[in-house]
């Protein structure tokens, strides 16, 4: 009889079941009305901007709140609205008879339940409804409870897949923390501002976490106070966003609200306790103190527009990490007066001594023959001579903006930007000892000297653009200008070659990178097309130029302070009759051990004093570049949900490159909800990398120290040039292409309850032709008559060097805990595992005469560049944090784990056994408690790393700048802060 129904009734049952989820939702069309509102705080009743009031159940229908918190949208008496606002709870209203509904939420920084805007070119989802894994980050929110005052430290302690190493030394490398996501380079991830691309700095960055120079945004000159949210886009988006997309994505959200100022004062400094490396170091006074203001507030522009103002001043002083060595301070022609100038006149070096030797004091003469006794009669010890590794001393300025204006509901009118300057002045350099025979003057520094690196960077960036509809379409037409610059200077330094009258500050060159972008962008949402299609297109046309300007003429030229001219003809003797000495104090002599003979006029060099600015050359004519690039493109990004359940998505990209060619790209996602708590995710993307300006460009001579036979390390010229260079033609090396890479990932969100959330995702990266720059070829090892074209220092350049991949899976877990009377706990975990590795070397065939090819292949590709890449830095790093608040008080414990790394050398013993060495894993802790007086004041205090971990020192044969590894919790130690936070 059942059988019967199923068969026989089935029909008609369709039927009337057709009629009904036919007509229903006419009847409520017809019953649908208009509905205005406004939405505020709760805590203190500001309008709140940007605000998602959705129907339940249908999430394309819905609005946003403007910059007055009003909003407007059709439903009918039976829907009901849901209220959302990151760091505020979701609130649910139904509609019934109201025509005007006004809501007050209540703020909880741990709501995620924010629409997403990228990755998606739609209206926006929810962070769990994603079909790629995305991390929405409330900066407003987080800013009062983090140690960290810049946007890159904060998002490296709250997001376990993005990293922000502070380099602490090496050059250049201290002035931008370059950043990075899924443990991949810096300059493959893009970072945007509202959505708009954003400039790097103009700065290359010698050394990186994953052992390549790149190039990266500097993001120390966006002020986080201007900053509402960041959302991190975990996922090769080349195909959505363009080059350099592609580990993923980073997109800035300003803040748009008006009538309210808020602000903060920070300041903070570490112990500086010296760790746990006794004579190796040396503790001192607390150092590295910090200062920091920023305010904001927003103007409205008559009833529709709004402009958003931040302003920030920082004050950083410099910490000073030492590492105090055993290399010979004073050799033994300093300690006894053997020294000649060109001429052969004696250079008195040892004043004491001569002193105590003409007063007949021989016990004091004979201690002053020694190091020790002569740093004790100058009243110095080995720790003024130790490497200075930290943090640089900063002082900065910035004002950022964000503005639009509403000319009718279908027509805005945006723009946004700002400004900065950056003073930073860092310990790059080793200090130069008088020992150094070659890099010596006595009359300038007796003592040797440290020289220290200064960077002026100015920072600008702008965004004008109108967003409106034609037809059907909405249309969003825009400009960006962005330009970074950074003056480069040295203080307590000179030119050797030119000798006492060299200038001791020097103007070393300037760097500028420009950046210019228009865009035009379509999109439609078509619900009649299964259950909602949107596409979206457009193009972009994006200017680039990068300059290279020389600085001063002292800064990297050879000068005659070491030449000799002769007079007369004759022997190359002094004025004793004795040979002249070269820098070493060696005797300039012939074959047969006798003088040499000279011509009248003849130039000869008797002491080979190094050229150039000491610790960092001076950009020359030589090294001066102009360089421009246009770059234009098109793309096409849909998105079908082919159910409720079911989403599609795919996009497709061709960009053409005026200096290298075009590529076409593409990505296909896709999200399946198992169940209203559960969803799958999964993406397969290819994308691209073009080499940036800089890495094709630049070109600069530099001091490099390698440790001598008996560990010290010893200067060296090394000279990067360009692959367009004579001297990469000559050697073989090839023009730089562009990085092909491809993305996989698959992943899931479950959400058991509310205020629950978990999601696990897996990736997987392969590049091809991943950039990295070489080892150091010199003209013995080139031959073929290669000193002709170098001279007699080293050369490497930019490469191609290898295929490598990087793979791992990403866990964030977040749980809410609501108690009585106003408590609640958080709780919070984020981790990720990766590995690295490199699957290929690409080495060419070489030019060269005196290698083998095994030993050309590791030139190329380098085993400590490769450990970089591959076990450097921590695999695994998890980020777990518990926070409680009670009425007024709240308290925030986080810890990080930081997994083992490995470094790998190419030195070796003599039976062959290389200087690697393998770090445990490190654990830090950070700490902040907060009370809030009242609505307008907060206080809070703690710190980071607060029980002064510091990770193990470096083996012996690995010291040199260093003594510390500088890849896991760095060498800074711990810092403590208070911070006072006001809202008006």
């Amino acid at each position: 009889m059942k059988q019967r129904l199923l068969k026989h009734d089935a029909i008609p049952l369709l039927i009337i079941v057709f009629v009904m989820v036919t007509l229903f939702p006419l009847a409520a069309l017809a019953q649908t009305r208009r509905i205005t509102g406004k939405v505020t705080s709760s805590v203190n009743a500001e309008t709140l901007q940007g605000v998602n009031i959705l129907v339940k159940g249908n999430t394309r229908k819905g609005a946003v709140t403007d910059n007055q918190g009003m909003f407007t949208l059709e439903a009918s008496p039976n829907d009901i609205l849901v209220v959302s606002f990151i760091g505020f709870k979701s609130k649910e209203i139904k509609v019934g008879n109201e025509s005007t509904i006004n809501v007050s939420i209540d703020e909880d920084a741990t709501q995620l339940t924010e629409l997403v805007v990228t990755g998606t070119r739609n209206t926006g989802r929810t962070v769990l409804e994603t079909p790629v894994p995305v991390d929405v980050i409330s900066i407003k929110e987080i800013m009062g409870n983090l140690p960290q005052i810049d946007l890159a430290q904060m998002l490296a302690f709250v997001a376990p897949s993005f990293n922000a190493v502070r380099n602490q030394g090496g050059d250049l490398d201290s002035h931008v923390d370059p950043i990075q996501l899924r443990n991949m380079a810096p300059n493959q991830i893009l970072v945007l501002v509202n959505g708009k691309r954003r400039h790097t700095s103009s700065l290359l960055i010698g050394t990186t976490a994953v052992g390549s120079p790149s190039t990266s945004v500097d993001m120390m000159t966006i002020p986080a106070a201007s900053i509402d949210r960041v959302e991190i886009l975990r996922d090769g988006a080349a195909a959505q966003y363009g080059s350099d997309a592609v580990a993923g994505v980073v997109n800035i959200i300003l803040k748009k609200g008006t009538n309210q100022l808020t602000g903060s004062l920070t300041g903070g400094g570490y112990s500086n306790s010296g760790g746990q490396a006794g004579e190796l170091t040396k503790a001192g006074q607390p150092d590295g103190f910090n200062y920091q203001f920023d305010a904001n507030y927003g103007f409205k522009i008559g009833d529709k527009g709004f402009l958003n103002l931040t302003g920030q001043i920082t004050q950083r002083r410099p910490t000073v990490r030492r590492f105090v060595n055993d290399w010979e301070i004073y050799d033994n022609t300093y300690l006894t007066n053997l020294r000649t100038d060109k001429n052969g006149r004696p250079i008195i070096t040892n004043p004491e001594l001569i002193n105590a030797q003409a007063t007949g004091n021989t016990a004091l003469a004979s201690t002053l023959k020694t190091e020790a006794g002569l740093l004790s009669a100058r009243g110095y010890d080995r720790s003024d001579f130790a490497v200075f590794a930290g943090l640089p001393g900063i002082t900065m300025g910035s004002v950022f903006y964000n503005a639009g204006y509403e000319i009718n509901p279908n027509t805005t009118l945006y723009s946004f930007g700002g400004m900065s300057y950056k003073y930073l002045k860092g310990f790059s350099c080793y200090y130069r000892r008088p020992a150094q025979t070659d890099r010596f003057n006595y009359l300038l520094y007796p003592n040797g000297f440290r020289p220290q690196l200064i960077t002026n960077t100015a920072d600008i960036s702008n965004t004008v653009g109108i967003r409106s509809k034609i037809g059907e379409f909405s249309v969003d037409f825009s400009n960006t200008f962005g330009q970074n610059t950074s003056l480069i200077s040295m203080t307590n330094t000179f030119n050797a070659s030119i000798g006492a009258n060299s200038p001791v500050d020097m103007n070393i060159g300037t760097n500028q990178f420009s950046q210019n972008s228009t865009n035009l962008d379509f999109s439609r949402y078509f619900k009649g097309i299964m259950n909602g299609l949107n596409v979206a297109f457009g193009a972009e046309m994006r200017i680039e130029n990068y300059k290279i300007i020389p600085g001063q003429e002292e800064s990297y030229t050879y000068g005659d302070a070491g030449i000799l001219t002769a007079t007369q003809a004759g022997l190359l003797i002094g004025p004793n009759g004795l040979p002249l000495q070269n820098e070493a104090s060696q005797p300039i002599v012939g074959a047969n051990g006798q003088p040499l003979s000279v011509y009248t006029g003849q130039q000869v060099t008797v002491k080979n004093f190094a050229a150039n600015c000491q610790c960092f050359s001076g950009f020359g004519p030589k090294d001066q570049r102009n360089a421009f690039r246009t770059t234009m493109a098109a793309y096409l990004d849909t998105e079908l949900e082919l159910t409720r359940k079911f989403l599609v998505t795919a996009a497709v990209r061709i960009e053409n490159y005026s200096d290298f060619g075009g590529v076409a790209i593409g990505k296909v996602a896709a999200r399946y909800n198992l169940a209203s708590n559960l969803t799958i995710r999964g993406s397969i993307a290819s994308g691209f990398r073009a080499p940036s300006l800089q890495e094709l460009n630049f070109t600069h001579t530099t001091t490099a120290f390698i440790p001598d036979a008996n560990g010290v390390p010893q200067p060296l010229d090394v000279t990067t040039y360009a692959t367009n260079s004579t001297a990469a033609r000559v050697l073989g090396i090839k023009g730089l292409k562009q990085e092909n890479s491809r993305t996989y990932g698959l992943g899931m969100t479950y959400q058991p309850a509310r205020g629950f959330e978990v999601s696990v995702d897996a990736y997987q990266i392969d590049v091809d032709n991943r950039i990295f720059q070489t080892s150091f070829f010199s003209a013995e090892e080139v031959g073929n008559h290669y000193d002709e074209v170098i001279g007699g220092g080293q050369a490497q350049f930019f490469v191609n060097g290898a295929n490598v991949r990087s793979k791992g899976i990403e866990l964030v877990g977040n749980y809410v805990q609501n108690l009585a009377r106003n408590r609640s706990f958080t709780y919070s975990l984020a981790a990720i595992f990766s590995k690295n590795s490199i699957l290929s070397r690409n080495p060419p065939t070489l030019n060269v005469a005196n290698l083998t090819t095994d030993q050309v292949v590791e030139k190329y590709l380098s085993r400590d560049i490769i450990g970089q890449f591959e076990t450097g830095t921590p695999r695994t790093k998890l980020i777990g944090s518990i926070s409680y608040r009670q009425n007024k008080w709240d308290v925030m414990l986080r810890g990080t784990y930081y997994g083992k790394i490995t470094a790998l050398s190419v030195s070796a013993d003599d039976k062959g056994n290389y200087y690697d060495q393998t770090f445990t894993p490190q654990a830090i802790l950070d700490l902040s408690l907060g009370y809030t007086l009242n609505r307008h004041l907060k206080f809070s205090l703690g710190g980071s790393n607060i029980l002064d971990k510091y990770p193990e020192i470096l083996r012996p044969e690995n010291r040199g700048f260093y003594l510390y590894s500088n890849y896991q919790q760095g060498s800074s130690g711990a810092y403590y802060y208070g911070r006072v936070m006001f809202n008006f």
